[in-house]
């Protein structure tokens, strides 16, 4: 996976801006820096003025784990779509529509809260989706080992997926993050996307891109990423919206 900008990447990356594509951003570890707890992540400013400048030029969408509500509150720039809880929350009325139906998850981590938070672990209820953290826990794989026991009688009703430092509980047939940035394509009426994630939820938008999209990846940490290229940080991040600002005459 060659460094987008490093040799062929500027190729690719002026390539695909050709061809007027939808921009894809995950929020977390992609936009704005992984942070201690979810509730202290920000985008700088000087990312979100580069983020508003391309919207006058491209199609720009959000497509993140948090819920609708929660990601478009932390940007200071308008998108022209926001996409919460990993690609399911792409209609306004879904939180109210398919909510209900993870209750019976609820009901078990009500049960087991006190084991849960004895091994360092908070859950966060985002509506779609429910997401257990351990990046405070003193014993991370003790952590998790015990997050995975406590989903384990949910195993066949929901599905489940992990993260950095988390573990994340959908509905069985909700829709991905690829099958988000594929509509979105439709709706914007072009054939390209330009997608930039760093994560596990982000790797079905990178499996699923016809060659002549653009994927990237934050972070080489992870070998087997299906993702075209990668950047090392959100602040490389920051220079690949510089780049694209240039490519465009914007």
């Amino acid at each position: 996976m060659p460094h987008l900008l490093q040799g062929r990447g500027e190729t690719a990356l002026a390539g695909a801006l050709r061809r007027v594509p939808l921009l894809a951003f995950d929020f977390d570890g992609t936009l704005a820096p992984i942070a201690t707890t979810p509730e202290k992540a920000r985008v700088s400013r000087s990312v979100s003025g580069k983020l508003a400048r391309l919207c006058r030029h491209l199609p720009v969408a959000v497509i993140s784990g948090r819920s609708r509500a929660d990601v478009s509150g932390r940007l200071d720039f308008q998108p022209h779509f926001v996409v919460g809880n990993h690609g399911c929350e792409m209609e306004e009325d879904a939180l109210a529509t398919h909510g209900p139906e993870l209750d019976a998850a609820r009901q078990l981590l009500a049960s087991q809260a006190q084991a849960l938070a004895a091994a360092g672990v908070s859950v966060e209820d985002k509506g779609l989706s429910i997401a257990l953290h351990y990046r405070l826990a003193r014993r991370p794989e003790q952590a998790l080992a015990t997050i995975r026991g406590v989903l384990q009688p949910l195993e066949g009703r929901y599905r489940t997926f992990g993260g950095k430092m988390v573990e994340n509980v959908v509905l069985p047939d909700a829709p991905d993050k690829s099958r988000a940035v594929h509509h979105l394509v439709d709706v914007c009426g072009t054939d390209c996307a330009i997608f930039v994630g760093d994560d596990v939820n982000d790797e079905p938008v990178f499996a699923s891109a016809p060659p002549h999209w653009l994927t990237i990846r934050v972070g080489r940490e992870d070998a087997s990423s299906r993702a075209a290229f990668f950047v090392d940080s959100t602040a490389e991040v920051a220079l690949v919206l510089d780049r694209m600002l240039l490519h465009l005459g914007a």
